[in-house]
């Protein structure tokens, strides 16, 4: 059962999926215009490239329109400069019936390749048809024993964000 949606045909959430097929990646160079007044940069530009990868490994996955419902657990470790390659990868981590988990690492790469993180986030999203309205998204299968437990961890952290709404946050 596949259902159309501007002319575009999604996938049915009877359908297994990998994680893999929902593997992004982006690359940015920072330049001064992404700079806060500390030279360094600035959080809501990588709060912005965060989200714009992480509502891409969501469509990815559930091959129709999407739209972020939270953001978990974001954690600035450590700062960038200017001239710094800010490399962003994103991946579907937990799905449930309308939403899907997606975690972001973004990590400075030098010269030689070299990666450090520093950044870590983990979204929500949710598909939505022309409406606005959820729509169901296809499973996702898990299968190495890392993607086990982000999936395992991707349950504990859907029951604090339950528990956190009934109380009010």
């Amino acid at each position: 059962m596949k259902k159309e949606i501007s002319g575009a045909s999604t996938p049915s959430y009877e359908e297994i999926r990998t994680v893999e097929m929902s593997e992004t990646e982006q690359v940015h160079l920072i330049t001064p215009s992404d700079l806060n007044s500390y030279g360094r940069l600035f959080g809501g530009r990588l709060m912005q490239w965060i989200d714009e990868v992480a509502g891409i490994a969501a469509i990815r996955h559930a091959g129709c329109p999407i739209t972020t419902a939270a953001v978990d657990n974001l954690q600035f470790k450590e700062g960038a400069g200017e001239g710094d390659l800010i490399v962003l990868r994103a991946w579907l981590t937990y799905v449930g019936n309308t939403s899907m988990e997606v975690r972001v690492d973004t990590y400075v790469e030098d010269m030689s390749g070299k990666r450090r993180v520093i950044n870590r986030a983990y979204l929500v999203e949710v598909a939505v048809d022309e409406d606005g309205q959820p729509l169901r998204v296809p499973r996702l299968k898990p299968h190495s024993p890392e993607q086990y437990a982000e999936w395992d961890n991707g349950l504990r952290r859907q029951q604090l964000r339950k528990e956190r709404r009934q109380e009010g946050y």
